[in-house]
């Protein structure tokens, strides 16, 4: 009889506490679901012109974004932009001593850098091994040690002051200057700006171009983007990916996470407070689509919640951090074309 009381016992205290925790997710669901709603978008100070396909990093309360093409995706910048968050206005600075578009932009200490991307408009993309290095005290552009081969459509980041460069297009052979000739690539390269040396690393899992990455912790977050790829007929394509892997430069070694719930090529993204934020994009196939959509990641939870679509549906812009606001820059409403000038913002509750 002992056995047998104990024995009820225990499953009341079961299903009490299964009760209990179905209680609790509902709870949290439901908590999740109000927060999202305190995500809001809002208005911010337009570029000074539409351009698309540019990066950018942060300098205490500022953006800086160089090159992009513009309208046609035929014609390309040579721009060099400041955007001050707490004035909301943009600043020409110094161009880029070349046009480029698909430029990389990391920041370390004093200096600006502008690492490979294209020259020349579409189909004439051209990819650069070139380093423009900007300095904040003389205001002035030097070059710096190239990149060990051309590249463009990739992606940079600075971990612990070295740039980290993954991902992007390379030429197939020396000379090649159109798009249709250049391949992806899942290189990682180093560069120290205390020694002017690149170094290699170990590859990401994933070959991709048009990809986004952010910095959390220490470690590269790499996400979605496109391989461009052969189709059953023979000819190329686009085709995007949403793989999201996370590079521990520390450990030196890569690690596949939960995938971006939408497939999605020409994106962005940034972090804030641990979490990793990205926006938009565009697909070729199996139809051409630009995307609307906005995630967040959370690392602690390998999960993704879906965000208020953005207010303008875009690929090729640019995102930024600058407190609890993620400005999303810039961009092209249509498929290759349609670039804007628009620069909407996130509030983060």
């Amino acid at each position: 009889m002992q056995t047998l009381i104990f024995t009820q016992h225990t499953f009341m205290e079961h299903k009490v506490i299964k009760i209990a925790v179905f209680a609790l997710a509902g709870l949290l669901a439901t908590t999740l679901a109000v927060r999202q709603t305190d995500f809001q978008w809002q208005e911010a100070s337009p570029l000074p012109a539409e351009v698309q396909e540019i990066y950018t990093d942060i300098r205490g309360n500022r953006i800086y974004t160089l090159g992009g093409l513009f309208e046609s995706a035929r014609s390309v910048s040579d721009s060099f932009l400041e955007y001050d968050a707490a004035e909301d206005t943009w600043t020409e600075l110094t161009p880029l001593p070349d046009a480029r578009h698909h430029v990389a932009v990391s920041i370390v200490g004093e200096q600006l850098y502008g690492i490979g991307g294209f020259v020349g408009g579409f189909p004439g993309w051209e990819a650069q091994s070139t380093v423009f290095v900007y300095n904040f005290n003389t205001e002035k552009w030097a070059e710096s040690t190239p990149l060990p081969q051309p590249r463009g459509e990739h992606t940079a980041v600075v971990i612990d002051e070295k740039i980290y460069v993954v991902g992007g297009r390379f030429k197939g052979t020396p000379e090649s200057a159109d798009f249709n000739d250049h391949f992806d690539t899942a290189s990682l390269l180093v560069f120290d700006p205390t020694t002017g040396e690149w170094s290699s690393a170990p590859n990401a899992p994933t070959a991709r171009n048009s990809h986004a990455a952010a910095v959390i912790d220490g470690k590269m977050y790499v996400v979605g983007g496109r391989q461009f790829t052969a189709q059953e007929n023979g000819e190329y394509a686009n085709v995007n990916v949403a793989s999201l892997e996370v590079y521990d430069p520390a450990a030196e070694r890569w690690e596949t996470l939960a995938p971006l719930p939408k497939v999605a090529g020409g994106i962005t993204a940034t972090a804030v407070d641990g979490k990793l934020y990205v926006f938009g994009g565009e697909q070729w196939v199996p139809e051409q689509a630009v995307i609307a959509e906005a995630w967040v990641y959370d690392p602690a939870l390998d999960q993704w919640t879906a965000l208020p679509d953005m207010p303008t549906p875009r690929h090729g812009m640019a995102a930024g951090a600058i407190g609890n606001q993620i400005y999303v820059i810039g961009g092209a409403t249509e498929t290759g074309a349609g670039a804007v000038n628009t620069n909407e913002a996130l509030l983060i509750p």
